[in-house]
């Protein structure tokens, strides 16, 4: 047990949620301090981008993750330094833009002003880490005396700057990111009509989208330091985790989406769907503002690559890619203590004598399609019709900050909004005043301040937003007015602040000047009680604890995903094992067929069809060096496999080899004839009842299917809507284990996307003694086994044909079972060779131990002349540690050795064992 030397410290945080509850409470006592140290300081500069200060997230030492206790004690060890460190951790903040925005003054001089945004409010009030910001300037420099000279400009603000060249910025930025990635994530959908032009030049886009990219990462990667966090940010940045990790696997890289993220049914029109989804999924850490946007991501890595996701994240045959939601915040503190200032106190002053008498309502919006602008005054039109005696009592201040001016889109909302503002002020105004002041322009921060303290009822309408801080702004602003929060369901601060704010749809004009009219008239009590709630939120979840938070999990994220990595087999070592090969003298292989002999998924992973994938072929490039092996008279090569006999006859039926049918209950030399090794007890009576289930669930389900073989029968929805087949097949295991199989002897094999039902013990690892004992009969082997390759994709119930050759395993020879006959004498007169390290007798299956605890004595017997001993196969085996090599292929969980990716690695692997008896005939 490990203990704290510290007496007087807090207990040592063992899980990851006591871990991050811990650096969460440290988080909150540290910036305390720094409050008082401010205050007594003065009150600093908001727009001193990174002049931060505080302690930083703690982070763990890569290299000394060890296994076992060694790798808790780390990760304690690292804990505990986070407590009392003083550096900061290095946090390089990849956006697509930099928060300046850079103006040429001359050859070598530049003039930078600070941008507006949401990613940048959220990040202004960053104090907990020694950060540096890297992204486009927002301008072409061509030259690299101007390049030069910007880098050095931007070094003062800790910004670094990614130079992109106008055809890159035009294809990249106003091409793939604005006209495809923006809209389709909106729900706007694809380009359609006039911009199917755009649609033409797809490829074009989505390869400078990828380019642009590549030259982010490049960046990063000459600025990245060990321990460093690479923070991603938004969609157009989808491909720099991939990037990021194939230059360097240890990065600690994190992505974050601001915009809302479609459901899977949207998301899969997209053309290069596939190839974003995994690039995303090469980061240690996914976040998005709400759950929502979580769980359509998830949905669509399982729809569209076909992955698992559970509820952690995204797993990739043993790598996991967390997923979570991390709603954004603001600096709270910046708003509250604007208020303050005399400057901000002078324009509430004025506002409030500009619009006395009259109730202030407020929108605060880029002018933008998703932003609902003509949707929230057509709902203030119809309020003022069905409310006469509000019209001269009530006034609707509209900010609508222009953004591309230059697109035609946008030029045709800007008239709209200005048409339909015209004729409500000309229907609704009078001589002295009108209904609607729109302005279209941003404010200065006290300006807007100002704005939001005088507001009686903030109104905001977005038709979909990724989260909406202009809510949280007002909330922080409200302290003393305590105004109304009337916000959209479909903004992702609905689901922050939707217990104090009045939700509407804004598709409903009805509904939202329905809530206009009950925001005005709501009781003070009422306001209140929404207020606080609302103010409680945003001055909690703030933008530097919204930071803090994430960065924390993704340290922790990292931590866990070196521990489980220490579980996953290592690649195989294929010159090692051919090595070993050419030196050996009696060699078994044994190799599965499906995913291991048959054709690779391609790279998209786009499949080939159904009918032609349900129809198996050996992989054309693995036939001949097969071939090579099998006629190897010192290699005995076996193909063992779940299908049936007929599919082996007419894959391996030309090789010189060993078929292993139904998981091995069935077997023949391809020059003989077929044999059983099943038990002469075998009850198959429940096979008609189970059949009748599967046709059943197979009408179901679409695109479903089911295999009826001599020892098992199969249900396979690989290709059916994978959520769909998911509950089908967890109501196809509830009815048979109520009723067809409740009381028979069968195992039940669920695969990825399978369920299978075979007899009790009929595995792999149960046949291959027997396997081996009739091989040993049939080819007078005159000497041991010494090499025994065993390769394939198998189900984790066959997995114990790996563990059965572990020389390093102890024998578990029964005490009770009768040996019906002596095993067979060995040549070179019965002695074993002086060189023999183990002699590997396997443990017993299922139906032999029960026939034990039964008292009668049930061996597997295959069909032949003389009985064998229940283990003669592996009284043959001498084999080494280093001669043995198990390899799972494509799947990362395993009892194996080793690891193969896929099967054209199984390919490289036998025509390099096919090289070695060449080279050695030669």
């Amino acid at each position: 047990m490990l203990s704290n030397n510290h007496n007087n410290s807090p207990p040592t945080p063992r899980t990851r949620l006591e871990r991050l509850l811990r650096e969460r409470e440290l988080r909150r006592s540290n910036r305390s301090s720094l409050n008082e140290e401010a205050h007594s300081l003065g009150e600093f500069n908001s727009y001193d981008l990174f002049s931060f200060s505080g302690d930083s997230c703690g982070s763990f030492n890569e290299e000394d993750i060890l296994e076992g206790v060694s790798v808790v004690k780390d990760i304690i060890d690292g804990f505990q330094r986070l407590e009392g460190r003083t550096s900061k951790q290095r946090l390089l903040v990849v956006a697509n833009r930099l928060p300046v925005s850079a103006v040429r003054k001359g050859k070598e001089t530049w003039h930078l002003e600070i941008s507006v945004g949401g990613l940048v409010s959220a990040l202004l009030g960053l104090k907990e880490f020694e950060a540096r910001w890297i992204g486009w300037a927002g301008v072409n420099v061509p030259d690299e005396v101007g390049q030069r000279a910007l880098e050095k400009a931007l070094a003062e603000k800790k910004c670094i700057p990614v130079f992109l060249d106008e055809e890159i910025v035009h294809q990249y930025y106003n091409g793939y990111c604005n006209n495809i990635l923006w809209p389709l994530f909106h729900y706007l959908g694809l380009p359609q009509e006039d911009r199917l032009a755009t649609t033409r030049s797809f490829q074009s886009q989505f390869d400078a989208y990828k380019k642009a990219n590549k030259m982010f990462a490049d960046v990063v990667n000459k600025h990245y330091e060990e321990g460093d966090v690479v923070w991603c940010h938004d969609y157009h940045l989808m491909f720099l985790p991939k990037c990021l990790k194939e230059h360097n696997r240890k990065m600690k890289v994190g992505w974050f989406l601001h915009t809302p993220f479609p459901s899977s049914e949207i998301h899969r029109t997209l053309p290069s769907r596939s190839e974003l989804l995994r690039a995303v999924l090469a980061a240690d850490l996914v976040g998005f503002h709400t759950y929502d946007y979580a769980r359509h991501f998830v949905s669509a890595c399982t729809r569209i690559l076909g992955l698992e996701g559970t509820p952690e994240g995204v797993e990739d045959q043993g790598k996991l890619t967390r997923i979570a939601a991390f709603p954004i915040g603001i600096d709270s503190d910046r708003f509250i203590r604007a208020l303050k200032l005399p400057q901000v106190q002078e324009h509430i002053k004025e506002l409030q004598e500009r619009f006395a008498g009259r109730k202030v309502m407020l929108g605060v919006d880029r002018l933008d399609m998703i932003k609902g602008i003509p949707q929230k005054i057509l709902a203030f039109e119809k309020f003022l019709e069905e409310n006469p005696k509000w019209r001269d009592k009530v006034v609707l201040l509209q900010i609508a900050v222009p953004t591309r001016t230059d697109v035609p889109e946008y030029q045709k909302l800007t008239s709209q909004v200005h048409e339909i503002v015209g004729r409500i002020n000309g229907r609704f105004g009078t001589l002295t005043a009108v209904p609607i002041h729109h302005l279209d322009r941003s404010l200065d921060f006290p300006a807007l301040c100002a704005l939001y303290a005088v507001t009686d009822v903030a109104l905001v309408t977005s038709l979909r937003d990724g989260m909406n801080l202009v809510s949280y702004e007002f909330v922080a602003c409200q302290a003393s007015k305590k105004g109304v929060l009337i916000l959209s369901e479909f903004a992702g601060a609905a689901q922050s602040l939707g217990a104090g704010a009045v939700l509407v749809n804004p598709w409903n004009i009805t509904e939202v000047a329905a809530s206009i009219g009950y925001a005005l008239n709501m009781e003070a009590d009422e306001r209140e009680r929404r207020h606080l709630h609302n103010f409680m939120h945003v001055t909690t979840h703030t933008s530097q604890e919204w930071a803090a938070t994430f960065v924390s999990e993704l340290n922790d994220t990292v931590v866990e995903a070196q521990i489980r990595t220490r579980q996953i087999p290592p690649l195989l070592p294929i010159n090692e094992a051919a090595n070993s090969y050419s030196r050996s003298h009696n060699r078994l292989v044994i190799l599965g067929f499906n995913a291991t002999l048959t054709e690779a998924v391609d790279a998209l992973g786009r499949r080939c069809g159904q009918i032609r994938d349900m129809d198996l072929k050996v992989h054309p490039d693995v036939r001949e060096p097969l071939k090579k092996l099998c006629d190897d008279r010192n290699t005995t090569v076996v193909v063992l496999s779940g299908s049936d006999r007929s599919v082996l006859d007419e894959n391996f039926g030309q090789y010189n080899m060993w078929l292993a049918a139904e998981n091995g209950m069935f077997l023949r030399p391809t020059k003989g004839e077929w044999m059983t090794t099943m038990p002469e007890n075998l009850h198959m009576d429940w096979v008609e009842s189970v059949k009748h289930v599967f046709e059943y669930f197979t009408e179901r389900t679409p695109r479903s299917h089911f295999e009826l073989r001599e020892t098992s029968l199969v249900w396979n929805y690989k290709y059916a809507d994978v959520e769909f087949g998911r509950l089908q097949a967890r109501d196809l295991l509830q009815h048979l284990w109520t009723g067809p199989i409740s009381n028979a002897s069968v195992d039940v094999v669920q695969g990825s996307r399978s369920v299978e039902v075979r007899a009790v013990g009929v595995t792999k690892g149960s046949a291959i003694d027997r396997i081996l004992g009739e091989i040993v009969r049939d080819k007078g082997i005159n000497k041991p086994i010494d090499y025994v390759l065993c390769v394939g994709h198998f189900l984790a119930k066959d997995e114990d044909v790996y563990t059965f050759f572990e020389p390093d395993l102890p024998s578990e020879v029964p005490q009770t079972v009768p040996n019906p006959l002596p095993p067979p004498k060995m040549p070179n007169n019965g002695a074993p060779p002086k060189s023999a390290r183990l002699k590997k007798q396997r443990s017993l299956s299922i139906i032999e131990r029960r026939a034990n605890s039964h008292g009668s004595a049930v061996f597997w017997r295959p069909v032949v002349q003389d009985r064998l001993s229940l283990h003669e196969g592996s009284s043959v085996l001498d084999l080494k540690g280093d001669n043995y090599f198990s390899c799972a292929v494509g799947r990362k969980r395993s009892n194996a050795r080793y690891l193969l990716v896929s099967s054209n690695d199984v390919v490289k692997l036998v025509k390099e064992l096919s090289e070695c008896l060449e080279s050695s005939v030669s």
